[in-house]
């Protein structure tokens, strides 16, 4: 092989592999830093789609070399390609199937078991009004959504009295890892922050406890503070906490 053209390819297989991690950095990046302040949440979800362009172009590259080292002469170092095309894969999978699971959901982020009379914020309400969802709750048209895609989403019915349902709807939130801003035994009203897995966003609960006959209900309500889509993690979040209860 002409010294020139070896060159050639062993310089753009190291180019290929070195695209593939540039994009698995991305990826790997995103959530991290935007879970530890480092950037902002706008910063993780274009390190999250750029890490898909970036792995998009390193597979592509890497499929050329792979069909280019099919001529025997060409054939040295094909593991280099071979690899680039596994890393690319790896750095493309995960935001790919996070975009599935956003198009089998409607694109909501305000979740209540209540959806006629939603319970309000009021600890976190100031919080909340500097974030671009807010507090208020979108009405009939979220609703009618909600009620199509998580029709299990209901209020909880059990047989304790408020007081006892109180403390055993703090435990589990604690026991869920979200932090308890505030509650109020009284009205029955809980208040708290929880946090999602990869990029760390803040997601605001209110769990509202009234007397029910002999026990209670449990209505709760869950909003992520940022994003139009919540990809389905506060209907999973209240399920979730009222099995804990029931």
């Amino acid at each position: 092989m002409n010294p020139s053209v070896r060159s050639r390819m062993s310089t753009a297989r190291i180019l290929c592999l070195a695209i593939a991690a540039a994009a698995l950095a991305m990826l790997l990046a995103s959530g991290p830093g935007t879970r530890l302040g480092i950037w902002p949440w706008q910063a993780g979800l274009a390190l999250l789609k750029w890490a898909v362009y970036t792995g998009c172009a390193a597979a592509a590259i890497a499929l050329v070399l792979l069909l280019l080292s099919a001529v025997p002469r060409w054939r040295a170092g094909v593991w280099m390609p071979l690899l680039a095309l596994c890393v690319a894969l790896a750095a493309i999978a995960p935001p790919l199937i996070l975009l599935g699971e956003a198009r089998k959901v409607p694109p909501i982020h305000d979740i209540s078991t209540d959806t006629v009379d939603p319970p309000a914020f009021e600890a976190l309400a100031a919080e909340r009004a500097k974030w671009p969802n807010g507090a208020a709750y979108g009405g009939a048209v979220v609703a009618a959504q909600q009620t199509r895609a998580y029709p299990d989403v209901k209020p909880l019915v059990v047989k304790a009295d408020p007081r006892e349902t109180m403390q055993r709807a703090i435990d589990a939130a604690r026991a869920m890892g979200w932090e308890v801003v505030a509650s109020d035994a009284a009205s029955g009203r809980i208040e708290a922050t929880a946090r999602t897995f990869w990029f760390g966003f803040r997601d605001d609960v209110v769990v509202r406890i009234r007397p029910e006959g002999a026990g209670s209900r449990v209505d709760v309500r869950s909003v992520s503070r940022v994003g139009k889509s919540d990809i389905g993690t506060n209907a999973k979040r209240v399920r979730e906490f009222l099995a804990r209860l029931a």
